[in-house]
């Protein structure tokens, strides 16, 4: 494990555009943005993001979340959102959070909203289609019919108990050209890109604040033993006074999952 202090005061204007066009990056931003450059599933990059407490809690029990995070961490969700293709959030954090998904702490273009609706339960009124030029798109369910208005993008898959298969919904995204991809949220969301092993990235940024009880982060199918959990190659960044986990998913070898030894 590697551990570097983030100038977060360093110039930024110019990374957006550099990263797209797969140059090297001036330090400190290559260093912690450089490995975005790389792409895995069919020339795509994937990367999810989560703001946490240190005893790993995004929300207090009644959903309250703003914010965890300090400015540093905020600033870092910012530049992810500008380096991305499109950012993914499922219809309850919009529910929830009403997110605007924009590039305003830091310079760089917005990049298109990709809401996952398998029902079509939203209205038109979420902040999240406005209509400011970005690309709004809404993933649902074969045959469902949505309330939002006509000028927003729609990519309609088959899907299975309520749910769409976050590879699907890579490859539509791919399809039409959105090929570096930032999952946000929510919890279940980016669990269940984590799960179907769609991540090649996990920035995970701790806060120091211990909440005691709340939301976790992360919810993922229980494990019999620690020897199944996944470890995973980390790059530790300090931003201010938080601590990004940078998790490189993509080097996992393939599992193999062995019985559990008995406790003596």
């Amino acid at each position: 494990m590697e551990h570097s202090t983030v100038d977060t005061g360093a110039s930024w204007a110019e990374v957006p555009h550099r990263i797209r066009a797969g140059d090297v990056l001036p330090e400190p931003w290559e260093s912690l943005f450089g490995p975005l450059r790389a792409t895995s599933r069919h020339g795509a990059l994937v990367i999810g993001q989560i703001g946490q407490s240190i005893d790993g809690r995004i929300a207090t029990l009644s959903g309250h979340s703003h914010y965890i995070n300090g400015p540093a961490g905020l600033d870092h969700l910012h530049r992810l959102r500008s380096l991305g293709d499109a950012v993914i959030v499922g219809a309850g954090t919009v529910r929830t959070d009403d997110p605007q998904l924009t590039v305003r702490r830091v310079s760089g273009p917005n990049p298109a909203r990709v809401v996952i609706d398998p029902r079509g339960t939203l209205g038109p009124g979420a902040r999240v289609f406005a209509a400011d030029g970005a690309r709004r798109i809404v993933i649902i369910i074969e045959g469902t019919r949505l309330g939002t208005s006509g000028d927003i993008e729609t990519i309609a898959l088959p899907g299975s108990g309520g749910l769409l298969d976050p590879g699907a919904i890579l490859d539509a995204l791919s399809a039409r050209g959105l090929r570096r991809v930032l999952v946000e949220g929510g919890a279940r969301t980016l669990s269940n890109f984590l799960a179907a092993g769609c991540l090649d990235r996990l920035h995970v940024v701790v806060a120091p604040v211990i909440m005691g009880s709340g939301l976790p982060g992360l919810a993922l199918p229980p494990v019999d033993c620690v020897t199944d959990a996944l470890r995973v190659p980390i790059h530790t960044h300090q931003l201010g006074d938080e601590v990004l986990f940078d998790c490189d998913l993509s080097a996992l070898p393939k599992r193999r999952l062995v019985p559990c030894p008995r406790q003596m």
